[in-house]
C-alpha cells in the first residue's frame, strides 16, 4: 500500500457508534471543516440515530456502507468492536485508515480481524473533547505510517491536546485521563453535598465548588509549580486546610486513589 494518505485524500469519513464519544468525534470532524456530506455514522438505536442526524445534518449508514470510507472511527463499546470490525472487513478498502477509541482493544487484534495491512491507530481521548478541551493519547499500529499519524493528530489537536505514546501504556492512560474526568466530577459532587450539609444552598455550593476547581486548574496550568507545592502553599500549619487534609490522610486518600486507578487500568486490560 504505497498511496500517500493525506487530509485531502479523505473523501468519506464514517463514525461507527454515535454515543457520547462518537458524537464528540462527529462534532470535532465538523469543526475541523470536514464536509458534512462526506461524514456518515453507524448507530444501532433508531431514536439516537434520528437525534444525531437531525443535530448535525449528516447521514446514517450501514456497516457495509461505512466500510467504503477512507477514514473510519471505531467508537463502539469494547465488547461490540470485534463484530463491527468483522463486518467492515469484508468490504473495506485496502487504503482505509481505522481509528479505534475502544478501551483495552489492541491495534494488533483489529489488524488480525481485518486480515490485511490496513493502518490502525488507537486513541484514548476523554470527554472534554466535546468542549475542545480534551487530551488524547495516540498509538500507531503495525501498518500506520507518519502520514496517517499526522491526519489523526491534527484532528484531535483541534479539540484539545495530544500525546504520542507506546501502545503498552494505553491502559495506564485510560485509568489516568480517559476515566479521569469522572474522578473530578465525583469529588465536586461530594464537595457540593458537604457544603449543603454545612448550610449552603445547592446553588451557592455548586457555584463555589465549580469556581474553585476551575481556579485551581488554572493555577496548575499557569503557575509552573507542582501540585504538591501549590497544596503546601495554601496549607497553613494548624489552619483550616490542614484540618481538612488531615482527614484525607487519616482515610489514606492516596491509597484509595491508587487502588481506584489500578482498578480502571486492570479493567482496561481485561477488556482487551
Amino acid at each position: 500500500m504505497n498511496t500517500k494518505f493525506t487530509r485531502d485524500e479523505v473523501r468519506k469519513v464514517a463514525v461507527v457508534g454515535a454515543g457520547v464519544m462518537g458524537e464528540a468525534i462527529i462534532s470535532t470532524l465538523i469543526n475541523s471543516k470536514y464536509r458534512k456530506d462526506a461524514i456518515s455514522f453507524v448507530e444501532k438505536r433508531d431514536d439516537r440515530a434520528q437525534e444525531v442526524a437531525a443535530k448535525y445534518g449528516i447521514s446514517r449508514a450501514s456497516l457495509a456502507e461505512a466500510a467504503t470510507s477512507d477514514l473510519i472511527f471505531l467508537v463502539t463499546k469494547p465488547q461490540d468492536l470485534e463484530s463491527a470490525v468483522e463486518q467492515l472487513a469484508s468490504g473495506i478498502k485496502s487504503s482505509s485508515l481505522l481509528v479505534s477509541l475502544a478501551a483495552g482493544k489492541k491495534t494488533s487484534a483489529i489488524e488480525k480481524l481485518l486480515q490485511g495491512d490496513n493502518p490502525v491507530i488507537r486513541v484514548m481521548p476523554n470527554t472534554p473533547l466535546l468542549l475542545g478541551a480534551g487530551i488524547s493519547a495516540i498509538s500507531p499500529g503495525k501498518y500506520a505510517r507518519q502520514e496517517h499519524l499526522l491526519v489523526v493528530t491534527e484532528l484531535f489537536q483541534s479539540a484539545g491536546s495530544t500525546i504520542l505514546i507506546d501502545e503498552a501504556l494505553q491502559d495506564a492512560v485510560t485509568a489516568t485521563s480517559g476515566s479521569g474526568p469522572a474522578y473530578f466530577f465525583l469529588f465536586i459532587e461530594l464537595m457540593i453535598d458537604g457544603g449543603k450539609q454545612l448550610g449552603l444552598s445547592e446553588a451557592d455550593a455548586t457555584s463555589l465548588a465549580i469556581s474553585t476547581i476551575k481556579g485551581a486548574a488554572a493555577m496548575l496550568e499557569k503557575s509552573g509549580k507542582s501540585p504538591a507545592t501549590l497544596r503546601e502553599n495554601v496549607t497553613s500549619p494548624k489552619g483550616t486546610t490542614a484540618a481538612a487534609l488531615s482527614v484525607f490522610d487519616e482515610s489514606d486518600l492516596r491509597a484509595i486513589v491508587a487502588r481506584a486507578m489500578k482498578a480502571a487500568h486492570d479493567r482496561s486490560v481485561e477488556l482487551g
